[in-house]
């Protein structure tokens, strides 16, 4: 097990996962906060990002290494391609598991509670493709609880704002994960695997504008109930110029298109942060 191997398992070469998962917990984080977010937390959440995001790959590609083999894009991961063994990833993953524990248990009891909780939709999501067209929706689900931990650094409890920003970000994971999962839409289809593209094929774009729109909503009305200035609302102008440009400009029969069109949601995520920042700071 060398290092190159380990890297290419946990995806590290590829960051864009670590930047969608890490955003939306620094947006639960700078809701909470009165003005400057918490460097140590947004230090913490940054470094809990990268090691869960690494152990979510690593634990879906053991569970997932005989559907890998059947679909062009993913038979060259360490596991699919025989470049690693079960064993030696189960010993990676622990190792994973173990450094995000020792950063969870420094935060507060909810936030622990909630982590724990999020660990165990981890666990179950490999295995949604296999019994649901929608696993996007649980993806949105599990992969956004980073805003209710980041408000819960500051609070003991919930408010509506988080879960309003967590509803939006839920909508933009099926959205944006939708336009991922057309990269393998063929092979997916032949090798039984499920996923929301398949559903949504000859209404991709109207349903892209549904739950991106649902996403602008609930922002909108998060923003409303977190008394955000009117810099928040420029940026959320911005973001939906993004989205919109996604959609419009969108070539789901061009695999390297919708990867483009994928990563560029890195930009939403960091936007909207600074938006909620800024017009922290300014009130």
């Amino acid at each position: 097990m060398n290092y190159k191997t380990c890297t290419r398992l946990a995806r590290l070469h590829r960051p864009v996962g670590i930047l969608l998962l890490l955003f939306p917990s620094w947006w639960g984080i700078a809701l909470a906060s009165s003005s400057v977010p918490s460097p140590l937390f947004l230090f913490l959440f940054a470094c809990g990002a990268i090691l869960m995001r690494s152990a979510g790959c690593v634990y879906n590609d053991i569970i997932d290494q005989d559907l890998d083999r059947k679909v062009r894009r993913t038979t060259s991961r360490p596991l699919a391609g025989g470049d690693l063994s079960s064993k030696e990833a189960i010993i990676f993953l622990i190792a994973l598991l173990a450094a995000s524990a020792l950063i969870l248990f420094y935060l507060p009891l909810p936030v622990i509670v909630t982590g724990l909780g999020a660990l165990c939709l981890v666990l179950l999501y490999p295995w949604m493709k296999q019994i649901t067209y929608w696993p996007q929706v649980f993806l949105g689900i599990t992969f956004n609880m980073g805003i209710l931990m980041g408000w819960l650094c500051l609070f003991p409890y919930l408010s509506l704002v988080p879960l309003l920003f967590y509803g939006g970000a839920i909508f933009w994971t099926i959205g944006y994960d939708t336009i991922y999962a057309f990269q393998d839409r063929d092979d997916d289809l032949l090798a039984g695997i499920k996923s929301s593209a398949l559903v949504v094929s000859p209404i991709l774009k109207y349903f892209l504008f549904l739950v991106y729109g649902a996403a602008l909503v609930l922002w909108g009305i998060g923003g409303i109930a977190a008394h955000l200035n009117g810099i928040y609302w420029l940026i959320l102008g911005l973001i939906s110029i993004q989205l919109m440009w996604q959609i419009f400009s969108l070539k789901e029969t061009r695999p390297s298109d919708c990867l483009k069109k994928f990563e560029s949601n890195t930009k939403i995520g960091f936007l909207l942060f600074l938006g909620i920042v800024f017009s922290r700071l300014i009130n």
